[in-house]
């Protein structure tokens, strides 16, 4: 009995050291990550519970834009732009249109704006969130003003 399960645990632990096995399913990323045909929304190390939201640029003529509220502001340290941080979806379904800042002597404005990637209109995507972020320049530097999501 004892000579079964030493070899039984042996067995065990030489197939905890094996690599996984590779499958040619179509469902699996090409090398490199991703496909080059469908847009990435996020680099390497930012999905979902890796850390750090994914940069975003804004890309203009989505489909449908729409307001987006933003969970936090960082002002850069010499207060010449923001660091702007907010949870959506995936690309191509979710993707920045375009950020609207509103400058007065008093409060900053800022808006976001997601719709979806217009040359993927039929694409599915799963239903996630992502944490992202884009960086929004001023036309002064932040100072004592008040920063106003403009989709509240």
């Amino acid at each position: 009995m004892r000579r079964f399960l030493a070899i039984t645990l042996l067995l065990m632990a030489a197939a905890c050291g094996q690599p996984p096995s590779t499958s040619s399913s179509s469902s699996a990323p090409p090398p490199g990550g991703h496909d080059a045909d469908q847009p990435t929304s996020a680099p390497a190390g930012t999905e979902p519970g890796h850390g750090s939201p994914a940069p975003q640029t804004p890309m203009g003529h989505t489909l449908n834009p729409r307001k987006i509220a933003w969970t936090s502001v960082t002002p850069s340290a010499d207060g010449r732009s923001l660091a702007v941080v907010w949870w959506s979806g995936v690309a191509p379904c979710t993707v920045l249109d375009r950020v609207e800042v509103e400058e007065s002597a008093t409060r900053v404005t800022v808006t976001l704006y997601e719709g979806r990637d217009p040359r993927h209109p039929d694409t599915a995507c799963i239903d996630i969130a992502l944490e992202k972020t884009t960086t929004v320049r001023l036309a002064a530097p932040l100072d004592s003003r008040e920063v106003v999501d403009g989709a509240k």
